[in-house]
């Protein structure tokens, strides 16, 4: 199973890099981890099969990690798709994701898809089966809106991807990626602690309970980016892969 970051950047484009989205695949399943703004040139510069992708999980509707939900599901109508698509995510998605297609695309969320779509709400600590693929989502802290907040614990083809999304530091993160081949956090500052994002000294903390085989640190800012040669931790870029 491999992990590419379509896009590992924060909102405000900080070092030039793209809104967040991650795209999982491997023989059996064929995912993505939320859906920023810029996901689907980003997904098309990649020349990702989008047709392949069954399943989109949303962490919460901040447009760095949602907006680009209404371009991707207006390309897959008029490119013809005719696979099913998933997209699940917090309580309350299935109207966000109807808001924002009306507010980008008047009407465009009444136009019936070629395609089946699914819109699923997750419930926090609640596993859910998509195929070979099954999510656990943990409750997050993320401010007041946008939310709620879910972080996401990921399980499929024999390995683990967990994915911390954007929190400050809770407790909820150490069953959320202990014992993960693989954990995405976010490291939005270097050291100074900011509400609702997590820093990297903070996480460092916490590294030996959490106990994940392998870390890499994503959702950066210019305070993080301009000390990348100072971090002995892997460094998300966008465009990279991974080999979980």
């Amino acid at each position: 199973m491999q992990l590419r970051f379509v896009g590992c950047g924060d909102a405000f484009g900080s070092g030039g890099r793209l809104n967040t989205c991650f795209h999982v695949w491997g023989s059996e399943a064929n995912f993505l981890i939320d859906c920023g703004a810029s996901a689907l040139p980003a997904l098309k510069r990649l020349e990702i099969d989008l047709d392949a992708i069954d399943l989109i999980l949303i962490t919460h509707f901040h447009g760095d990690h949602f907006a680009g939900l209404p371009f991707l599901l207006l390309d897959a109508q008029f490119s013809r798709r005719t696979r099913p698509l998933t997209i699940a995510g917090p309580q309350g998605i299935e109207t966000r994701l109807r808001e924002v297609m009306e507010a980008l695309f008047e009407h465009s969320s009444k136009t019936k898809p070629r395609f089946d779509l699914s819109v699923i709400e997750l419930t926090p600590k609640q596993s859910r089966n998509f195929g070979a693929v099954t999510v656990t989502p943990y409750p997050v802290v993320h401010g007041e809106s946008g939310g709620p907040f879910l972080a996401y614990r990921v399980e499929a083809e024999g390995r683990t991807l967990a994915y911390s999304a954007d929190t400050e530091w809770t407790e909820t993160l150490i069953p959320l990626a202990h014992g993960a081949d693989l954990f995405i956090a976010e490291a939005y500052m270097y050291e100074k602690v900011v509400k609702n994002h997590l820093s990297l000294k903070t996480l460092e903390q916490h590294l030996p309970a959490i106990g994940a085989k392998r870390l890499v640190l994503t959702h950066m800012s210019d305070d993080v980016l301009s000390r990348l040669r100072a971090i002995q931790h892997l460094t998300a870029e966008d465009g990279m892969v991974l080999v979980v």
